[in-house]
């Protein structure tokens, strides 16, 4: 890690003040004299633009997610990598996968700059380190089937792109995620997404509206993937794991949703089906117990549509989520 100097200190500033994230809006210069409603109604102002400027960049995210995807259908992971608030995302998006998709913990990370202790309290730069980036890759013992997404809303910050080119030199996929155009980071990447959300309410406070596109790309990055990977029926989570009684409800309204069927042959297949939504489903529409279902489940890679297909072509059509 480089100690700062005031000659790299004064390199660093004059980085900084090429970033459209880093801009001084001198229209804002008086903002804390308005009124909180106005000051409210800039802000949510602000915030409106932000999924403008996602919108441009879907070609670029369509084609990563097909590209994770495909190497998550080979036994890939899917990690995130950054520092700050972007690292924070990234854990977080992880963090929901297991719940919403039954995904297993390893198959969807987030790692940040500092480790778990970074979630809650900075840890001084450690953002800086593209050796620490690499460390932190090594422990998870990369393969070519892993896609690794670099975070960052500068494009600058050493511990995302570290992450993206150790990773890039070991032969897993890339995306590099950042909210400045002709960012390092995206340059490193085998898929640069440059959200561009114009400098902010607060001048360098990259947790808005960077951060608002950020979240929202990721929300697609994670979805979208598994929508691919058989994840959802419909718009159904059918892969829910129902870990508490707010879940367990849900898992019993997606059942009802998909088959329209009473509630009794409902409890009935959930409990043959060991709590799993989609074998119950299964069994339901396609009238086959829990083996065969799951047999059924195992022959199409979990992607419920192919498995009602494989059961009965001539099954007639349920009710479509």
């Amino acid at each position: 890690m480089t100690a700062t100097t005031p000659d790299n200190y004064g390199e660093l500033r004059a980085q900084l003040a090429t970033l459209t994230t880093e801009a001084f809006r001198p229209e804002l210069a008086e903002i804390d004299r308005l009124s909180t409603l106005e000051i409210a109604r800039t802000m949510n102002g602000e915030d409106a633009s932000v999924p403008t400027a996602v919108a441009e960049r879907l070609p670029q995210i369509a084609a990563a997610i097909d590209a994770t995807a495909e190497r998550m259908a080979r036994g890939g992971r899917l990690i995130y990598a950054g520092a700050g608030t972007a690292g924070r995302l990234g854990v977080l998006d992880a963090s929901e996968c297991p719940p919403t998709f039954n995904t297993d913990p390893s198959e969807v990370l987030g790692l940040i700059a500092g480790g778990p202790s970074a979630m809650v309290t900075a840890v001084e730069g450690a953002e800086d380190s593209k050796e620490l980036a690499r460390e932190d890759l090594e422990k998870l013992g990369l393969t070519a089937d892993d896609t690794v997404v670099g975070i960052s809303a500068s494009g600058r910050t050493p511990y995302a792109i570290g992450a993206v080119e150790h990773a890039r030199a070991s032969g897993a996929l890339t995306i590099g995620l950042s909210c400045n155009a002709e960012s390092a980071l995206a340059a490193a990447a085998e898929h640069g997404v440059e959200v561009v959300v114009g400098p902010e309410l607060l001048t360098g406070s990259t947790r808005l509206k960077a951060g608002t596109a950020q979240k929202l790309v990721l929300n697609m990055l994670s979805t979208i993937t598994m929508i691919r990977l058989g994840k959802t029926y419909g718009n159904l989570m059918v892969d829910v794991r129902a870990s508490n009684e707010k879940l367990q409800a849900r898992s019993r309204r997606i059942v009802a949703l998909a088959t329209d069927a009473s509630d009794a042959a409902i409890e009935s297949a959930l409990a043959a089906a060991d709590g799993e939504v989609k074998t119950a489903i299964l069994m339901i529409l396609a009238d086959v117990d829990a083996a065969t279902a799951n047999d059924l489940l195992t022959g199409s890679k979990g992607h419920l549509r192919a498995a009602l297909a494989a059961a009965s072509p001539a099954t007639p059509s349920s009710p479509t989520p």
